[in-house]
């Protein structure tokens, strides 16, 4: 009886095997291969409501960025120092929406089918766009501290040479530091890759350090500095200002006016670094605690910072005259027009 019942057994056990290998194997991104990945872990329900999600809100941020780019770079009366810098972070934005909102979504809700040269290129940008957004904040902060502390001087010091200059190098440098981890990345031997069918990034924790003080801590710091002067500066300005109007002449009417301009782009540049500190600090906390990607906070936080992307062209359409302006003009597709470029839309 014994011998009867250890091969009915056997059998037994082996079905079970094969049903569990041919279940798994669904469940495998390259089932062929040994080594691939698990697919990701989300009913179709929850797949489906987060691509169209984040589909929608990828292709609301190319389009107001778009806008804002078209915008700066045709009509010359926005051919100004503060507006360059916006029109740099808004390329930065452009290319959140374009390339690393659809990474996103490819990540998070199915396999990496692209390759490794797409992988590569995808963190690529995304690094150079990471880069330069935090680059521009640190210029826009720097633009604003000398508007707002040393207005005499401004004109002199900031210049549309200077700040084409600036916003070089920023680009530079963010493509030569992006650089460091693709490289990694590239020419990894096959035992550095644990699976197929994703595409994350392999950093040792020295370079992780390096990037956490590199893009995050130092300019941070620098921001939060330079705004806690620019606010001391401009709440003395505007005390100022409420004791001169009761005593001004007509002629110190466009003085104040201008100088309540200037107040008006400090408080609007304000709000578009608090809105990107918001969006950058859960981003770089999970990144630096090394938080699975798959649980939730690992999914939110990296949208939260793609999100402030889309957030800075709101921004613009609320505290800016001047874009909705221009809105209308591209929609309307008067640009079109000869002479449009000297359009008056301050």
């Amino acid at each position: 009886r014994s011998g009867v019942a250890n091969p009915a057994a056997t059998a037994a056990a082996l079905f079970t095997s094969l049903m569990t290998e041919e279940h798994d194997g669904s469940e495998l991104c390259f089932p062929q291969l040994n080594t691939s990945c698990r697919k990701p872990v989300t009913s179709w329900s929850e797949a489906v409501f987060l691509r169209f999600l984040l589909f929608s809100v990828s292709t609301l941020t190319t389009a107001l960025n778009l806008l804002v780019i078209i915008s700066i770079s045709h009509f010359r009366q926005l051919h100004k120092p503060t507006n360059l810098l916006l029109l740099s972070l808004s390329v930065s934005d452009f290319l959140v929406g374009l390339v690393a909102f659809p990474g996103v979504i490819l990540k998070k809700t199915s396999c990496w089918f692209l390759g490794d040269f797409m992988c590569s290129l995808y963190k690529y940008i995304t690094s150079i766009s990471i880069g330069s957004s935090v680059g521009n904040m640190v210029l826009i902060s720097v633009d604003r501290y000398v508007m707002i502390c040393d207005p005499l001087h401004y004109p002199t010091r900031v210049t549309v040479g200077r700040v084409k200059l600036t916003i070089f190098l920023c680009w530079l440098c963010s493509n030569l530091y992006s650089s460091l981890f693709v490289k990694d990345v590239t020419f990894q031997n096959d035992k550095d890759i644990s699976c197929y069918g994703r595409c994350v990034f392999h950093i040792n924790y020295a370079l992780g350090v390096f990037d956490l003080v590199v893009t995050f801590i130092v300019p941070v710091t620098v921001i939060i500095v330079l705004y806690l002067r620019v606010f001391l500066v401009a709440v003395s300005q505007a005390r100022t200002m409420r004791s001169q109007i009761k005593t001004v002449k007509l002629q110190h009417t466009v003085t104040l006016t201008s100088r309540k301009s200037e107040l008006k782009a400090a408080r609007t540049l304000g709000v578009l670094i608090s809105v990107f500190l918001i969006c950058f600090c859960p981003y770089y906390s999970v990144s630096s605690a090394g938080v699975n990607s798959n649980t939730s906070y690992g999914i939110i936080v990296p949208c939260l910072y793609c999100f402030n992307s889309c957030l800075n062209p709101l921004i613009y359409t609320l505290f800016y005259s001047w874009f909705r302006r221009a809105i209308k003009l591209i929609v309307t597709l008067q640009i079109l027009q000869p002479g449009s470029q000297e359009a008056n839309i301050l």
